[in-house]
């Protein structure tokens, strides 16, 4: 039987990061993998999602191409999208895997479970460690009316595993980042989007209503809009495609289904009791600020452990854990400080908390917004959509949190993580040398905004020392 400093579960995002920072400080780790290595995020959710959506963006950019001198349409063809992605996950994977083995790795293929608190059983093999980390993420939540049904009710999943159900009409059952992100996506490859949700799309997510609004105008102007109450009673399908019964007594008859309902922890197959690994009522694995669960040398990181569910959690979350596994409890998990972001019509980015949150704390909020529609390069882009908004603490100046809407918002939301969570970060950012024409002078504008409107300049202006 082998034995390991650290053995990690799980090839995500969060499993990945954690082996290679172990690896880079010395460690002898081992990583097992039951599927195919990178996870679900690699090979069936953000990277190939994000190649669909750069291909979306463009699509939906053509409409204005005439009048800035470029001629010609674009349209998509959502087979040929499928093939790319899939040999940018190829390409992806194989340079993951090798560099793991140049770091020393020890790459073991199968399905893992705990045999005891210091083992795990690997099909036939055996492999015990001083120190786990669970990374086993999640999996697709069907609900017990609905069901997966090969090229005609799929999950995303389905959907990158495999070339794309046949038909043009599809409808997309969800109100959470998978059916806003890919309602704008499908939208643009020329299918006709039935978007059926329950609620309003990403009101549980934290983006402010200004920010929600924008969004959904923009998904209007594509034509694709939520029809909100529509939680779907029952569906049948047949060779002519899917037949929804909604809650009005109406039906929809659309080519095929994409679910967006949801994840479930992956966690039934490890065995987590037999090493005295404690879950909550949803099956989430329950951890500290740590990352550690109910065994303190075992960790836990990402969907398995968080219901945020997102690759930037367990990425952020991986670094904390690998931290702790060689010095006990010195580094804890800050999850406001995570930045969240949605690619759809209108990319949307935020982190911390908004005015809400931070009046639920008993902060006084102090916000300062600007909009793109004044930004030269937002302008000289024909992409003036969007705004930046700040919000600190009206009382101590400190920075509570942003949100970004507009194009890049992705990127952009970095700046102001960089500096979260430092008492003067509004006046280190404020301190930066900014480019121009440039988006993120919009991040510039609105502290400085937020500083005059609030009396916060001394906290802003004060010149810092080192600077």
């Amino acid at each position: 039987m082998k034995k390991f400093d650290l053995a990690v579960v799980g090839s995500g995002p969060g499993g990945y990061r954690a082996a290679v920072l172990a690896a880079l400080r010395g460690l002898k780790v081992a990583i097992v993998e039951k599927d195919a290595w990178g996870g679900c995020c690699l090979n069936r959710g953000c990277v190939p999602k994000k190649d669909w959506y750069h291909s979306a963006r463009l699509i939906a950019a053509s409409g204005g191409f005439g009048q800035r001198g470029i001629c010609g349409e674009l349209s998509g063809d959502l087979t040929r999208a499928w093939q790319h992605q899939h040999e940018v996950v190829a390409a992806i994977r194989a340079s993951y895997q090798d560099y793991l083995k140049r770091l020393g790795v020890v790459l073991c293929s199968g399905a893992a479970r705990f045999a005891d608190a210091a083992t795990l059983a690997v099909d036939g093999a055996r492999i015990a460690a001083t120190n786990f980390i669970v990374a086993t993420g999640a999996a697709p939540c069907v609900p017990p009316n609905l069901q997966r049904i090969a090229r005609r009710v799929v999950t995303t999943d389905d959907l990158f595993a495999a070339p794309p159900p046949a038909g043009k009409r599809v409808a997309i059952i969800g109100s959470g980042v998978v059916a806003t992100e890919f309602s704008f996506i499908l939208a643009m490859f020329g299918l006709e989007v039935v978007w059926l949700a329950q609620h309003e799309p990403l009101a549980s997510r934290g983006y402010s209503a200004t920010a929600r609004r924008m969004l959904q105008a923009r998904l209007a102007d594509f034509g694709v809009r939520a029809r909100t109450a529509s939680r779907v009673r029952s569906l049948q399908a047949d060779e002519n495609g899917v037949r929804l019964e909604l809650p009005d007594g109406t039906q929809e008859h659309v080519d095929w289904v994409l679910l967006g309902t949801g994840r479930l922890p992956h966690t039934a197959s490890l065995h987590p009791a037999q090493a005295g690994v404690a879950l909550d009522a949803r099956g989430f694995i329950i951890v500290n600020r740590f990352q550690q669960t109910s065994q303190p040398h075992i960790y836990a990181v990402g969907d398995v452990a968080n219901p945020a569910m997102t690759s930037n959690h367990a990425l952020a979350e991986a670094a904390v854990a690998v931290a702790n596994v060689i010095a006990p409890q010195t580094r804890a998990s800050d999850p406001g400080a995570v930045p969240d972001v949605v690619y759809s019509a209108l990319e949307l980015a935020r982190i911390g908390l908004g005015e809400e949150g931070a009046e639920a704390l008993g902060c006084e909020p102090a916000t300062g917004f600007t909009a793109f529609e004044t930004n030269p390069a937002a302008l000289v882009e024909d992409d003036a959509a969007g705004f930046v908004r700040v919000v600190a603490d009206a009382d101590t100046g400190k920075l509570l949190g942003a949100e970004i809407a507009g194009s890049a918002a992705g990127e952009l939301i970095h700046l102001a993580g960089i500096e979260f969570g430092s008492p003067d970060a509004l006046a280190r950012l404020a301190a930066l040398p900014y480019n121009h024409p440039a988006r993120a002078e919009e991040i510039l504008n609105a502290i400085e905004t937020l500083a005059a409107r609030w009396g916060l300049k001394a906290q802003v202006f004060t010149p810092l020392r080192g600077r």
